[in-house]
């Protein structure tokens, strides 16, 4: 295949992938733009494919197709297996995995040419993509166990001075990207580069608080998009540099939204201080006066109510409970009650999370409302049902400047007239603090899992 055919389908594959991003924009043209970057990756790939100057090799087509294989097979396998509460960890894991692709595939590339051949701009876009690669790699992997829980990382010690720690390495990092440039990103230079930038990675991750995932997953994002431009630059692939940029681009934007959303500066974030340092308040003091409730008497209280507002959080999407809460708002609807959802930006573990949720179950998207949006008419509420939110809607945010999270911006589920929280229990969010709204004069806390809960209102309902 002739180069100018090469770039002609190249270019079709990157508007293919220009107008997918864009159809993205709106759940109405969502699937319509999934489609579209799917097929421009098509093209991009069996292009690729058929470009003898890029398949090159002594394993020709066969260990390529053996690849693909497997890789289709374990996509397949997480498409059809993965529940939408973990998300968060796959979005993680593919980041992860697309640093991964970055940094071996520029390391091979340091293996197959020799040193004398290699000029500078390919020298800096090859150490370019093994640190950020690297960076990518073991930073979603950190991610990943921090957004799935997992035990073992607890029993990790803490980095000593994490905020030196992390200048020192990534400074290291920094001038070992040089000399690998300089010298022409020879073996030795550029596989040290890769292993402190692995510790690079570990360190700027570990030390983040929980609160801040979003912003990471978003940022990680960006990151895996930079390394995948800086590796098109290596093996001069049109398509591979625009797609990275493209994602590069975007994970940025993301990434400055959910900063401004959480009232957080990306600095902030990337050395691990959730927000002022004062003492956190002891959740034998916050929950003195916890009133708890049950479904008849939720069910009395939304039985007249005008108008209700759903706050949904992490919990409804471990409960799997968006399709009890679609079914409940219905039957309010049908009495004539406004019923609208109050949408957080970095409500559950990554963005967009419950806006995914409640699309699977149907909610027409005019209901979703933003955070400012919603905020605007939360004391008109009758009732503002919170359903495994918890940071997102602790007041200590808004009114306590000593509080960790101070200054993030919340839904003022505090300010309804009645305020219901269900949750299992009076577990900490991923902040690690108590939330003053449990113990309010307007709030009312039914302990149970989020779908059963909805479930039993809903029949209570039924019957008043």
């Amino acid at each position: 295949m002739s180069k100018t055919w090469i770039d002609l389908a190249y270019l079709i594959a990157s508007v293919l992938f220009i107008l997918g991003l864009k159809g993205l924009t709106h759940p109405r043209t969502a699937v319509r733009g999934n489609l579209l970057g799917a097929v421009g990756m098509l093209v991009a790939v069996l292009v690729t494919l058929f470009d003898r100057q890029i398949l090159g090799g002594v394993f020709g087509y066969t260990l390529i197709f053996v690849g693909m294989v497997i890789g289709s097979a374990i996509g397949v396998w997480l498409a059809v297996t993965i529940r939408l509460e973990s998300m968060p960890e796959l979005v993680a894991l593919f980041n992860g995995l697309g640093g991964a692709a970055s940094f071996l595939v520029a390391g091979g590339y340091v293996t197959a040419i020799p040193v004398s051949s290699t000029p500078f701009d390919v020298s800096l876009a090859t150490a370019a993509s093994g640190l950020i690669g690297a960076v990518t790699f073991t930073g979603s992997l950190v991610a990943f166990a921090k957004l799935a829980e997992l035990p073992q990382l607890k029993r990790i010690p803490p980095i000593p001075n994490p905020k030196v720690t992390n200048a020192l390495v990534g400074i290291t990092s920094l001038i070992l990207m040089l000399v690998c440039a300089i010298s022409g990103a020879h073996d030795a230079a550029y596989w040290l580069l890769v292993i402190v930038s692995l510790a690079l990675g570990y360190c700027l991750t570990i030390s983040i608080g929980g609160a801040d995932m979003p912003v990471v997953i978003a940022l990680l994002n960006s990151y895996s998009g930079l390394a995948a431009a800086a590796t098109g630059f290596v093996l001069q692939n049109n398509v591979l540099i625009i797609s990275g940029s493209l994602v590069g681009a975007s994970g940025l934007i993301l990434t400055d939204i959910m900063c401004k959303a959480m009232n957080r500066s990306l600095i902030n974030v990337l050395f691990g201080t959730i927000g002022p340092t004062g003492d956190t308040k002891q959740a034998d003091e916050v929950y003195a006066n916890v009133k708890a409730t049950g479904p008849d008497e939720v069910a009395m209280l939304l039985d007249v109510a005008r108008r209700v507002v759903i706050v949904p959080g992490y919990g409804m999407a471990v409960a799997q409970a968006q399709h009890a809460v679609r079914d409940l708002a219905n039957v309010l609807i049908d009495k004539g009650v406004t019923v609208e959802y109050g949408i957080h930006p970095v409500a559950g573990r990554m963005p967009g999370h419950m806006n995914v949720l409640l699309a699977e179950a149907d909610i027409p998207y005019p209901l979703l409302k933003e955070m400012d949006e919603i905020n605007s008419s939360m004391e008109q509420t009758d009732v503002c049902l919170v359903i495994g939110a918890n940071d997102t809607v602790n007041p200590d945010a808004r009114d306590d400047p000593k509080s960790p999270i101070a200054g993030m911006p919340i839904i003022n589920a505090d300010r309804a007239r009645t305020c219901v929280v269900i949750k299992r229990s009076l577990s900490p969010g991923f902040a690690g603090i108590p939330n003053p709204l449990f113990a309010a004069d307007n709030a009312l806390m039914l302990y149970a899992d989020g779908k059963q809960a909805v479930l039993d209102i809903l029949t209570a309902l039924k019957d008043t």
